[in-house]
């Protein structure tokens, strides 16, 4: 089987890059989607696509609605969200695409620092894991995928 992993957030560092090479160091059997990280074209999507909006409201509403189509479609499909928040930008969106990920009853790790959790308590009761680092969440996926635990022999051994 072929898992597939959902990586939404913050998209201004690498750590969806670095949980798809740890997972490919690891041999895991995933895929990865996510929602379009680049930040110009997932805002102007709707009216690029729709046509252009005199006021903002309406511009960011059409972009809005033309990413959920992906964004709902890639958590539907997902076997594991992965929801990472940032130390600069409050994102609004990833705590949105944990709320839905966990409405839908799909297992949700998410990401952050210590100086979020207060402010991300919901989110993390709702997840069935809270890491801090890329490196956690591959460790995760090594365990849950292959059964295989670091510092045990073989991933037969942290199955028992």
């Amino acid at each position: 089987m072929t898992w597939t992993i959902y990586l939404s957030g913050e998209i201004h560092t690498d750590w969806r890059e670095r949980i798809e090479s740890g997972a490919a160091e690891a041999g895991l059997a995933v895929r990865f989607t996510a929602p379009v990280t680049h930040h110009e074209a997932s805002d102007d999507a709707g009216v690029a696509i729709l046509g252009a909006e005199a006021e903002k409201f309406w511009h960011d509403h059409k972009g809005a609605q033309v990413n959920a189509i992906r964004t709902r479609t890639l958590i539907g499909k997902a076997d594991i969200v992965v929801v990472r928040f940032g130390e600069k930008y409050k994102q609004w969106n990833a705590a949105f695409d944990a709320g839905y990920a966990a409405a839908l009853g799909k297992p949700l790790i998410v990401m952050h620092q210590d100086e979020h959790a207060h402010a991300l308590k919901e989110v993390d009761a709702a997840a069935l894991a809270v890491a801090k680092t890329p490196e956690q969440v591959v460790a995760i996926l090594r365990y849950v995928i292959d059964g295989a635990l670091e510092g045990y022999t073989d991933g037969k051994d942290a199955a028992r």
